[in-house]
């Protein structure tokens, strides 16, 4: 049996599916799909579905435990400290957007998007996005990689916060920062949860505000 509150959620929504971009024929010839990440960009459409979603499980008095593949993402309260962090170091600041890291980072960045009423953005590897891309290929110890951004996530002077679970190599962040920089972003900063102080990252990042939660020297 269907739950009255779903229905009720759904329709204050449909509003939302002007912020959704309709693309055809992605993956295949034959499909459209519905792009949320037009949604997500937009704060106060992104901000008004995660109220959605949370005013459905709370109205109906569901205890949710948050589990995922890191004990601190498993702790609601470690995960709110961790957000409640990065946050401290943002306030003050004006924020546009916070840029996620594919793809744990997209669970700490968008949490971090709600609460300083940003947009959020994910940066993504080759070919999951679906409509018109900026690129950015970097090298790797044995070969290269690349990630991909939509070409209108960012818009010129925005200031942006990128955000990942982990900085080792400092390569990946570096990346990002390119990539949303080639669309006229300015970094306001970079946040961690976990950085590997012996892996040197920051010489990568010499230029950029950087803020991690924890670190190992081994």
């Amino acid at each position: 049996m269907g739950n009255p509150a779903s229905g009720k959620a759904s329709a204050n929504c449909d509003h939302l599916k002007e912020l959704i971009r309709e693309v055809p024929d992605f993956p295949k010839k034959g499909i459209l799909f519905y792009d949320i990440t037009t949604l997500l960009k937009d704060k106060t459409g992104f901000a008004t579905l995660i109220d959605a979603l949370s005013e459905h499980f709370i109205s109906d008095k569901i205890d949710l435990v948050f589990k995922d593949i890191t004990p601190v993402l498993s702790d609601p309260v470690l995960f709110h400290v961790s957000i409640d962090l990065f946050l401290d170091r943002c306030r003050g600041k004006k924020i546009d957007k916070i840029v996620g890291i594919d793809a744990r980072g997209f669970i700490f960045a968008a949490a971090a998007a709600v609460r300083l009423q940003a947009g959020f953005v994910p940066v993504r590897k080759p070919g999951k996005l679906p409509a018109a891309t900026q690129k950015y290929d970097y090298a790797l110890e044995y070969g290269t990689n690349t990630l991909e951004i939509h070409s209108d996530a960012i818009q010129k002077g925005q200031r942006v916060i990128i955000v990942d679970d982990l900085l080792a190599t400092g390569g990946t962040a570096e990346a990002t920062a390119k990539l949303a920089e080639s669309l006229g972003a300015e970094i306001a900063g970079m946040g961690f949860v976990v950085e590997l102080d012996f892996l040197n990252p920051r010489k990568k990042l010499t230029q950029y505000d950087i803020f991690s939660l924890l670190h190992y020297d081994k």
